[in-house]
């Protein structure tokens, strides 16, 4: 099979606000066969409980990530240089029926998976991750369940909203768990915060053994402090990378649909980021961008640079492991 890397396109042939839109200018494919990641987005916030807009997030990432330059300015990597990566597009999802929808995702990240590329999305509200962490176990099963980074003002491990619905973005890892496609013990979600529905809200994640930093945490470990503490518990087992916009503070980041105050700032984010670095990555995503509710671009443009950021470490990390 040819392997070809994929230059993004020339900025200074070709000015960053004209040509095609896609994730980091990089060429538009129809299949994931022969990249090593597939950057894909997902148009889907069924499942979202207040504020919907979500959907929109991957246009918006793809029009912000086109001020992405080729390289790193702190470790050097060009992932262009490692790995082969292109935009596959966006999953084909309809807005209306929740489980068919879910199906559709699945199917779709299945189908990068059986190519052998790694799957790195752009949703969508969190419930996104759901059917694509059931692909990605699907795909690969002898490696077990995976362990989750996961940064995010929200555990997202609620059971259900609105009578019996078990199928919200407030609840995909707790299904994830259940259905034995998650690790609870390899779990670390950082930066959770925000009123509560309930005082015991997160007991049965705390039950499960799910090593939640609080933001409070946050602010005495530092985010070195954050990153050793998720490489003790990961190892060099594989996990998957899951950043939630309102993880940032939105003071920073206000285009999302569930904002918390109080959140990491973009650069501790990346601080974070850059330390997932020798992790054994299967996949990641970036979720909860919802452009209606941004103010110029802002948080489009964090969730395009967040996604630069996952780009680079996995492609290092690809590179490293031949």
């Amino acid at each position: 099979m040819n392997r070809i890397l994929h230059e993004p396109v020339d900025a200074s042939r070709v000015p960053r606000f004209a040509g095609r839109s896609t994730f980091m200018r990089l060429p538009a494919v129809d299949s994931a066969a022969g990249l090593d990641v597939a950057l894909a987005g997902i148009p889907w916030d069924g499942g979202t409980t207040n504020r919907a807009g979500a959907r929109h997030g991957p246009r918006e990432v793809r029009n912000q990530s086109s001020l992405m330059r080729r390289g790193h300015h702190v470790t050097g990597t060009i992932p262009y240089e490692l790995i082969s990566v292109a935009d596959l597009g966006d999953i084909e999802v309809q807005p209306i029926d929740l489980l068919a929808a879910l199906a559709q995702i699945e199917a779709g990240i299945a189908a990068i998976c059986a190519e052998g590329a790694l799957p790195l999305s752009v949703g969508g509200d969190h419930l996104t991750t759901l059917p694509v962490l059931r692909a990605i176990h699907k795909a690969d099963p002898s490696r077990g369940p995976l362990g989750l980074v996961q940064f995010d003002a929200h555990s997202d491990t609620n059971d259900t909203y609105f009578g019996n619905n078990p199928y919200t973005h407030g609840t995909p890892f707790r299904r994830a768990i259940e259905e034995g496609i998650l690790d609870p013990k390899r779990i670390v979600q950082i930066g959770i915060r925000g009123s509560v529905y309930a005082a015991d809200e997160h007991g049965w994640a705390h039950d499960q053994g799910i090593r939640i930093i609080y933001i409070e945490e946050f602010d005495r470990l530092g985010p070195a402090g954050v990153m050793a503490e998720v490489h003790r518990i990961m190892g060099d087992t594989p996990c998957y990378v899951t950043f939630d916009i309102d993880g940032i503070d939105p003071s920073m980041a206000p285009g999302t649909g569930t904002p918390e105050i109080g959140g990491f700032t973009t650069r501790e984010a990346q601080a974070m980021l850059r330390g997932l670095a020798g992790l054994n990555i299967v996949g990641a995503d970036v979720v909860e961008v919802s452009p209606p509710f941004d103010a110029g671009g802002i948080t489009a443009l964090t969730g395009a640079t967040v996604l630069f950021e996952l780009l680079c470490v996995i492609a290092a990390g690809i590179a490293a492991r031949g």
